[in-house]
């Protein structure tokens, strides 16, 4: 070991924190050990280096510190860096947090330089900007998942324009859709989630450094330079909120909650469509398990854990919101319960999103299958109803004529489509030759024209708008 990490195991061993002058005696391994955070803000190392690098060169630039000593500040923090990407960093839990670990080997590396870059700033204001910095670089590749994910939905749903299946409300076979159509249903939800993420962003790019504890500080520096070194698009106006809210975090939270409620509805249908009963799609089989007994089956388990990993990224909402909801102002040390929730929503959707638009890449589609439970629901009976009010006959009158109508086919156990024209105007005098047009899966979707329709013509121009949208 060299004696540069000798000197600081020795710091370790004596217990000296940067704080510890006011004490008498020193923490206990416990406490020491609860109140440390090195085991999963070390993650911010790489956010915490890029803000002190800024903080250096502001320091530097308005006089408070030496360009002699920001270029030492500059050399140490490069070889820190480098350091732990090469996983060459020796982290240590008594130096709490990944703030003092790297101030604590900087200040080995290049001496009394390293101790006047904490100069003007706390760890307070610190690591909200480590984790504004984090948060920022994390929502830039969400968005970018989601919308691979959407151009895989967009291939899906243009393969299966005029793919006929059963539009459902209540789980009950309602109206005949495009495939396709219900694809897109997703894309824009996951276009909202985008558009809701692009807004949170502008939030979280506020710079929090320079409000140092709680009340600013002393020292003539420049706010605006950090803020623009480091690409944030203003600064936080008020010190103790700067230092003190996460307000950032949970509204992240509550968009990363929405996308995963998104993809878990997906789930639920693609577990249901999975089933025999359905018979509707097969998953790849990379996307599959078998069980240890019942050698016929394929399990859905990823869709099933994306249902279930919903709930966890919502849970962790809840848990930032009653994080946050008696702090008095300003900085408290409950605010370290941020980073794990925090860093698991972030995982846990980024893992979500590559892996399901792979899976959409794998899915094969029984378009028969969907055909015939189409068929089994009377989903024109709206049409038919429709036909009936354009010859003349009130809505509610030709809902009760076709009601009538179904229980009829019921009967007769066979499709509307399937009656005898001589049969359906036992109901009607009004049904004339023309309305087996209507009744048939692909007329009553191609009828639906309407911009936001299932006719395939409309599906195809939302699918090309979506492209443009993407580009």
């Amino acid at each position: 070991m060299t004696a540069i990490y000798r000197e600081q195991n020795s710091a370790v061993e004596n217990n000296k924190k940067t704080w510890s002058g006011r004490f008498n005696e020193p923490v206990s391994e416990l406490v020491e050990r609860y109140t440390a955070s090195i085991g999963f803000d070390q993650r911010l190392a790489e956010y915490d280096i890029q803000g002190s690098l800024a903080h250096a060169q502001m320091l530097a630039t308005q006089g408070i510190i030496s360009h002699a000593d920001r270029m030492a500040i500059e050399q140490g923090l490069n070889q820190i860096r480098e350091e732990i990407r090469n996983h060459q960093f020796v982290w240590q839990q008594a130096l709490e947090d990944v703030h003092l670990n790297i101030e604590k080997r900087l200040t080995a590396l290049v001496g009394d330089a390293g101790k006047r870059l904490h100069t003007a700033r706390s760890r307070n204001d610190q690591v909200a900007t480590d984790i504004r910095l984090f948060l920022r670089a994390s929502i830039d590749e969400i968005i970018s998942l989601i919308k691979s994910m959407q151009r895989a939905l967009l291939d899906l749903a243009e393969q299966h324009l005029h793919t006929v299946m059963p539009g459902f409300t209540h789980l009950q076979v309602a109206q005949p859709i495009s495939f396709g159509h219900h694809l897109m249903a997703y894309f824009e939800m996951l276009k909202r989630d985008v558009g809701r993420l692009s807004d949170c962003r502008k939030r979280v790019n506020q710079l929090p450094l320079g409000a140092a504890a709680l009340a600013g500080t002393s020292y003539p520096i420049n706010r605006e330079l950090v803020a623009e070194l480091l690409g944030f698009e203003g600064v936080c106006g008020n010190s103790l909120d700067a230092v003190s809210d996460r307000d950032f975090a949970i509204e992240f939270s509550a968009c990363a909650a929405l996308i995963m409620t998104h993809l878990s509805r997906m789930s639920e249908e693609f577990i249901l469509w999975m089933n025999p009963a359905f018979g509707f799609i097969q998953l790849a089989d990379r996307f599959c398990t078998g069980s240890s007994i019942m050698p016929q089956k394929k399990n859905p388990d990823v869709p099933e854990l994306v249902r279930g990993k919903t709930g966890r990224v919502t849970g962790h909402l809840v848990a930032l919101l009653t994080l946050m909801k008696a702090q008095p102002l300003a900085y408290n040390k409950d605010n370290q319960e941020d980073k794990e929730p925090l860093f698991d929503t972030v995982d846990t959707l980024i893992d979500t999103l590559r892996i399901y638009a792979d899976m959409l890449t794998g899915v094969r589609v029984n378009p028969e299958m969907m055909r015939q439970s189409a068929l089994r629901g009377y989903a024109t009976a709206t049409d038919l109803a429709d036909y009936l009010t354009k010859k003349g006959i009130p809505f509610r009158d030709a809902h009760e004529i076709v009601a009538k109508t179904v229980q009829f086919a019921e009967q007769k156990n066979c499709d509307l489509s399937d009656l005898e024209l001589s049969e359906l105007q036992i109901f009607s005098t009004h049904i004339e030759a023309d309305i087996f047009a209507v009744l048939t899966l692909e007329g009553s979707m191609q009828s639906r024209k309407h911009t936001g329709g299932t006719a395939p013509e409309q599906v195809q121009a939302a699918i090309h708008q979506a492209r443009q949208w993407l580009s």
